[in-house]
C-alpha cells in the first residue's frame, strides 16, 4: 500500500483501509496476526494496571496538553510496540 493510497483513504474517510494497513503492517502481511498483535498491547496494558499502581498522571495530562499530534501519534505507536514486546510474544525483529 502506497502513501498515496493511505492519504486517499484519509481524504475519503475510509477508516477500514487505514485499519487494514495497520493490521497488515504489524502482522507482517497477515491481517489476523495483526489483530493478534494489537490485542497483545491492550492486554499487556490492562495487566499492568490491574493492581492500580501509582502512576504519574500529571505527566500524561501535560503530555497530551502540550505535545503536537504527530509527536503523540509517534508516542502511541512506540507505546504499542513496547507493550507487545513486554508480552513476551513479539513476532518482529525489534526494528521498525
Amino acid at each position: 500500500m502506497s502513501l498515496d493510497y493511505l492519504k486517499d483513504a484519509v481524504a475519503t474517510g475510509d477508516s477500514d483501509a487505514l485499519i487494514r494497513y495497520v493490521r497488515l503492517h504489524v502482522g507482517d502481511g497477515d491481517d489476523q496476526q495483526g489483530r493478534n498483535e494489537i490485542d497483545k498491547a491492550w492486554v499487556q496494558a490492562l495487566k499492568v494496571l490491574l493492581d492500580v499502581p501509582v502512576t504519574d498522571r500529571q505527566f500524561i495530562v501535560d503530555t497530551l496538553a502540550n505535545k503536537d499530534e504527530a509527536t503523540l501519534a509517534h508516542l502511541f505507536f512506540s507505546l504499542h510496540f513496547h507493550l507487545v514486546k513486554q508480552s513476551g510474544d513479539w513476532i518482529h525483529d525489534g526494528t521498525l
